[in-house]
């Protein structure tokens, strides 16, 4: 850290190149958003004017052709001599916002994460008699141009079938198809950059918080504090058991479908769907029709692992004096408040806040309860 932070913007039409010192010094302000409810996000504002006679026509900047909508940007910041990703992205909005006052006009540019090329054809194409992970990384080895390099799991359900006549078939775009895969599976699909520009990690599978614990999170201790706000929530009564009938596709037999325990490791020791039975929520089965028993039964166990995270710990921290970027999909630990909601928590999501001089990440964290597994961080 003694080298400090530094940022390297690399953009264009088709691959992406170092942006011109003009560009960089014209940066107001960076914001990465990074979730696992949707695709990440970026949104960069720069500094327009217009100084002279061969600027009256128009703002010079607007004829800089690596602004344009579709081209492809990538963020990455250096803590010291470490580089990491934030985003690598498609721009899709470009918008100025004029000022009669000197110095006040901008342009600001955003986007998403490099799967919006996967979402702009919508395509009817059959995939007789292929396992939904062969058509999964089929259609991500499609997209090696843009650097995707498929990460495919099996689901924890996996189905065996000896429908020889069945042939799926898509009729959405891509990015839809693998989602609503995904769903039927009770897994997830999202794009995740490596520290590698230009390559980026195309996951399908169930959610996984297993692995080694982000650098921790540290509020109200003195010289290790990295933490500038911090608040926390316990909804307990969210968790929700679903139940209900299901119509097997192959066999025709009527099935009870009844959502099991969470499936992904514990995080806490007192969750609140174990705590509080049998008073949970119990919500009746509706999901897709024209699906097998096993299926269904991942779909309800997609919606009732939904609702177990109760704790919700919202936050903002130095990144300075943190060290390092907090990732979402993965874990972090917690520290300085207490036994209750100290501890490990999923980072939700993360959003990147850069301005000359000052950057700040703020976060949500999640978790199924009070108390955490682990007795130190």
């Amino acid at each position: 850290m003694l080298l400090g932070i530094h940022l390297t913007l690399l953009i264009g039409p088709t691959v992406p190149m170092p942006a011109s010192a003009e560009l960089i010094d014209a940066i107001k302000s960076i914001k990465v958003t990074n979730t696992d409810e949707s695709r990440d996000g970026f949104e960069i504002t720069f500094a327009v004017g217009r100084s002279g006679p061969q600027d009256l026509l128009d703002y010079p900047i607007l004829n800089n052709i690596a602004l344009k909508p579709n081209c492809r940007l990538i963020i990455q910041v250096f803590f010291g001599l470490t580089p990491h990703v934030l985003i690598d992205g498609i721009i899709k909005l470009q918008q100025l916002n004029p000022s009669i006052e000197p110095g006040k006009s901008t342009l600001t540019i955003t986007g998403e994460d490099i799967s919006v090329v996967m979402d702009k054809e919508e395509k009817s194409v059959p995939h007789p008699n292929m396992p939904d992970n062969i058509t999964i990384t089929k259609i991500i080895s499609e997209y090696v141009t843009y650097g995707m390099v498929p990460k495919v799991q099996p689901p924890l359900l996996a189905e065996v079938t000896t429908e020889i006549d069945r042939i799926p078939t898509q009729r959405s775009t891509d990015l839809k198809y693998l989602q609503t895969l995904a769903r039927t599976h009770n897994c997830v699909f999202y794009i995740e950059p490596t520290d590698v520009p230009t390559v980026t990690t195309a996951y399908w599978g169930p959610l996984n918080i297993i692995g080694i614990p982000q650098k921790a999170l540290s509020f109200n201790i003195g010289g290790e504090t990295n933490v500038i706000t911090l608040n926390s929530q316990n909804n307990s009564l969210s968790p929700t058991m679903v139940k209900g009938y299901v119509t097997d596709r192959i066999t025709g037999q009527k099935f009870p479908i009844l959502s099991l325990p969470p499936t992904r490791p514990p995080l806490a020791t007192q969750p609140a769907w174990l705590v509080n039975q049998p008073n949970v929520n119990v919500k009746q089965f509706t999901g897709d029709g024209g699906v097998s028993a096993l299926q269904a039964q991942s779909q309800a166990q997609a919606e009732a692992d939904g609702t177990i995270d109760v704790i919700t710990v919202t936050g903002e921290l130095d990144a300075m004096k943190y060290g390092n970027i907090l990732r979402a999909r993965k874990l972090v630990g917690l520290r300085g408040v207490g036994i209750s909601y100290g501890g490990l928590y999923y980072v939700k999501n993360v959003t990147h806040n850069i301005k000359r001089g000052e950057y700040k990440q703020s976060f949500t964290l999640t978790r199924e309860g009070l108390v955490s597994t682990v007795p130190l961080v």
